[in-house]
């Protein structure tokens, strides 16, 4: 387990609208998770979905993908089990709302090269509609897609953030343990 950084200040969350949260990748992942972009907390600390009331980290332990509850720092311990992260878009915002629609086209295009280059048996979509923003997907429901990003799989799923008022952790760790039975059985 790795020592949580310290919590932010307003000069630090000022400060990450300029850095990049670097994917966390290998070769042949079961799944990688591809967040929106980066919010301006978890720029500052420098972890995926590290804003305290994010639910990515309690839903993935809800759904068996980890083993306890991981925190943000501990992030580096899911490429031992075969889970990786990455965003769909690498610029940090305050919301997502501030993304403009030809920024999900370019990060799908980037994430079309990381897959080519990583090959994940499944790209899980941790917010539907920048899936259907950047691949053009209008309809596309959540669950698996009939789709496929080079050889991997799609799999659509809610936004874990705590401003998503649409999907509750239960409704998360359920869809999650979709994915992951599907994962298991594949």
């Amino acid at each position: 387990m790795t020592v949580p950084p310290p919590k932010p200040s307003k000069a630090d969350l000022a400060a990450a609208v300029h850095k990049i949260v670097p994917d966390l990748v290998a070769p042949n992942l079961k799944v990688l998770f591809c967040g929106i972009n980066p919010g301006l907390y978890t720029a500052a600390i420098g972890h995926h979905f590290g804003r305290p009331g994010n639910r990515f980290w309690p839903a993935l332990h809800g759904a068996g993908f980890t083993p306890r509850l991981f925190k943000p720092w501990d992030e580096h311990e899911l490429l031992e089990l075969g889970y990786g992260i990455t965003n769909m878009v690498e610029r940090t915002t305050a919301a997502a709302s501030e993304l403009a629609p030809e920024e999900y086209v370019a990060g799908g295009q980037r994430l079309t090269r990381l897959v080519q280059r990583y090959t994940p048996r499944v790209v899980a979509f941790l917010g539907i509609g920048a899936y259907r923003s950047a691949f053009g997907r209008p309809g596309a429901p959540l669950g698996l897609q009939p789709e496929w990003l080079e050889q991997s799989r799609l799999w659509a799923l809610p936004s874990p953030s705590g401003l998503n008022a649409n999907h509750q952790l239960p409704d998360l760790v359920r869809l999650l343990t979709e994915l992951r039975t599907w994962v298991d059985a594949a």
